[in-house]
């Protein structure tokens, strides 16, 4: 059983997209799982009996699966990221995250501010012993299958440790939640050679050959949409979070641009949308921020209730995986390995 935090006052079509994308997650999630809506009371109300009376009144059975937890502030785009803890303790994103310690929930989702909501989360859920930070895994579609990249945003500058930290952060969610066995690591350069890249990238290298890890060495910005290089795939990308959010980005804007130009060559849009759906953000809902004790997760600002749907979905399935509980083993053993 998994019980969802889900922010609804997080994102720019909340709370209208983030109640109806939690209908939707119950539709398809098992009847053990639970989900709180942590918002406005009444207005969170108000949304979910229309919604109920209205286009999803379908899902009525499932309203015995929620619950409404009042949080009376709301962070805002503009708000710096300290203020959800020092300037607004009764927000929808703090009361949220609050209540996995509490023992009252399993996991938080939100599409509110990602910066507000790594503070957050370091700050109430707290990092597992021997992290310095906190990265954000993001899910990259490839020729081969799904790739894990990470950091995507939440640390700009990163020392050479701290990208084999997360290296072992990624390869622990391949493993328990994507079910990767052995999964293999590659570390994003602007080269295959060991000596290729930044002073940060080349010291890693040299780290992660030595980390125990199934470290297959650097891989090259192509190599992400072909999921490997030639002789390896690859299930997991490390990269500081400014290269991870700018090719984050990238990837974003490449699927309009597809459909932009097909469609100015007489292709059918249908068909062009229905064959680029892998590149579709919303088809993962949202990336986790893995290193906290805990089950945070990040959905895009624009989430749709179906990105709201695969985000708690998303969630459901870390709680389920014992995700959590392995990264802190596996951290544990390496400290003591290096000790």
């Amino acid at each position: 059983m998994a019980r969802i935090a889900l922010d609804a006052m997080g994102g720019d079509f909340a709370p209208q997209a983030t109640v109806a994308g939690a209908l939707l997650a119950l539709a398809e999630l098992d009847p053990a799982h639970s989900i709180q809506l942590v918002g406005q009371t009444a207005v969170v109300d108000a949304h979910l009996r229309a919604l109920l009376d209205g286009e999803l009144a379908a899902h009525a059975r499932h309203r015995d699966r929620i619950s409404i937890i009042e949080a009376p502030e709301v962070i805002e785009m503009t708000d710096r990221p300290s203020a959800v803890v020092r300037g607004k303790p009764n927000s929808s994103m703090a009361v949220g995250l609050r209540l996995q310690p509490d023992g009252l929930s399993d996991a938080f989702v939100s599409a509110g501010s990602t910066g507000a909501q790594m503070a957050a989360s370091m700050v109430i859920l707290r990092l597992h012993a021997g992290l310095k930070r906190p990265a954000i895994a993001t899910f990259f579609p490839s020729s081969r299958r799904t790739v894990v990249v990470l950091d995507s945003g939440a640390n700009v500058d990163c020392s050479p440790e701290e990208l084999v930290q997360f290296a072992r952060l990624g390869a622990t969610y391949a493993e328990c939640v994507m079910r990767r066995a052995n999964p293999a690591v590659g570390l994003l350069s602007i080269g295959e050679e060991p000596e290729k890249g930044n002073a940060a990238t080349k010291e890693a290298h040299q780290l992660l050959r030595q980390s125990g890890l199934n470290f297959i060495g650097n891989v090259e910005g192509r190599d992400l949409p072909a999921g490997g290089t030639e002789q390896h795939a690859v299930d997991v990308v490390v990269c500081d979070g400014f290269v991870g959010n700018v090719l984050l980005k990238f990837y974003e804007g490449v699927a309009p641009l597809m459909v932009d130009t097909l469609q100015k060559e007489g292709f059918n849009p249908d068909d062009i949308r229905a064959g680029l759906k892998h590149l579709d953000y919303s088809e993962h809902g949202g990336a986790p921020l893995l290193g906290v004790k805990g089950v945070s997760i990040i959905a895009h600002g624009k989430s749709s209730p179906r990105a709201i749907k695969n985000a708690v979905k998303a969630a459901v399935q870390a709680v389920t995986s014992g995700m959590n509980e392995q990264i802190g083993q596996r951290l544990s053993v390496a400290a003591e390995n290096a000790a």
